[in-house]
């Protein structure tokens, strides 16, 4: 959990924090602001606006396709008037995919969270 998506900014080196392990990001702003990161030993293996699958990047920009299909995401070609955009619940069930852990309101409830912040130079 993030209070910013900082971590996700492609002006950014991806996640120093995420070296020898997997970091999974995902968030959304008040104003609607969304971005999805997958970071593995430091490298930005994905990196996306979730409201917009088709423009991707990061060093394996492609290799979830499947699993972003299986997962809700509307792209370009497969959007119409009437379908419902869940581009928050897509990126949730992404999360998932790449982590093993399922984010439930009662998860989010019982859980005790340690926040800090620290100083961009």
């Amino acid at each position: 959990m993030s209070p910013s998506a900082t971590s996700a900014s492609p002006k950014r080196e991806p996640c120093p924090a995420s070296a020898g392990t997997r970091w999974v990001s995902h968030f959304v702003n008040i104003n609607g602001l969304d971005s999805f990161l997958w970071a593995q030993d430091r490298a930005g293996r994905l990196m996306f606006e979730p409201a917009v699958p088709d423009r991707r990047w990061g060093t394996t920009p492609d290799e979830l396709l499947e699993a972003m299909h299986h997962c809700g995401f509307q792209f370009w070609n497969e959007t119409s008037d009437t379908a419902e955009h869940s581009a928050a619940e897509a990126a949730f069930a992404l999360a998932e995919h790449l982590t093993g852990v399922r984010i439930t309101p009662e998860l989010l409830q019982n859980t005790a969270f340690i926040c800090g912040s620290a100083e961009i130079r």
